[in-house]
C-alpha cells in the first residue's frame, strides 16, 4: 500500500502465484515477506516505513 500511496513505480511477484520466487528469496537469505529490492537500497523484508521513506524521495 505505501508504494501505491506514495506512487511509486514497483513490480510485485505473489509467492503463492509465482513458487519459483519461493527459492530466489531463500537463496537471498530471506525467509518472511514482504521482501523489497531497489536500486540504491538494501534488500529488506517486513514492513520497513523507514526505508520505504528513502523511495519517496
Amino acid at each position: 500500500r505505501y508504494l501505491d500511496t506514495h506512487k511509486i513505480p514497483f513490480t510485485e511477484h505473489n509467492i503463492n502465484e509465482e513458487p519459483q520466487y519461493i527459492d530466489y528469496l531463500k537463496q537471498k537469505g530471506f525467509q518472511q515477506v514482504p521482501v523489497l529490492e531497489a536500486d540504491g537500497l538494501d534488500s529488506f523484508s517486513g514492513f520497513r516505513p523507514d526505508a520505504l521513506k528513502q523511495l519517496a524521495v
